[in-house]
């Protein structure tokens, strides 16, 4: 059994398995299946890591819907952003109703997972999603699979820490 296939079994005994849709679930595992692509055959290899951030966004999107921390319109609308609603640096006078950092931070134990959740974001999406001229941000497959597995460990993480039934 190869090391991707033993990785996935393990994602189907994760306690939030069964929490997030199929599709999600389905994007999760597309990652560990790329990840079994040769090292060194691609210059960058974020492509591994776009299912997992896309199956992170779609589960804290769920999440804040669940905990009521968003409303209908921002789960199943196109304008709500989750970069924006997590960031802990997002000046004052722009924190609305959608910030959601703070509502992490007070309902599920304190800043330090809210703090991961904008961390693994942050790294594991916007950086491998985004190019600026200045920073190239081509990652290597090791990289690749260290940030999938960021993304798994805070979804374990705040599953645990906000009490999702």
């Amino acid at each position: 059994m190869d090391a991707s296939s033993k990785n996935m079994e393990g994602l189907e005994e994760k306690k939030w398995w069964g929490y997030i849709e199929e599709d999600l679930q389905e994007l999760l595992k597309q990652s560990f299946l790329l990840s079994d692509v040769p090292e060194g055959q691609f210059h960058d290899y974020s492509f591994v890591v776009f299912p997992a951030a896309k199956a992170y966004e779609g589960f804290l999107k769920k999440l804040f819907f669940d905990l009521k921390f968003i409303a209908e319109d921002d789960y199943y609308g196109k304008h709500f952003r989750i970069g924006k609603s997590l960031n802990p640096s997002l000046p004052k006078e722009i924190r609305n109703e959608h910030w959601v950092y703070k509502k992490v931070a007070d309902f599920c134990g304190g800043s330090e997972l809210a703090d991961k959740l904008w961390d693994t974001w942050r790294v594991s999406r916007n950086l491998v999603f985004h190019w600026f001229p200045d920073e190239k941000n081509a990652i290597t497959l090791t990289e690749a699979e260290e940030r999938i597995n960021q993304i798994i460990n805070a979804i374990d993480e705040a599953f645990k820490e906000c009490k999702i039934n």
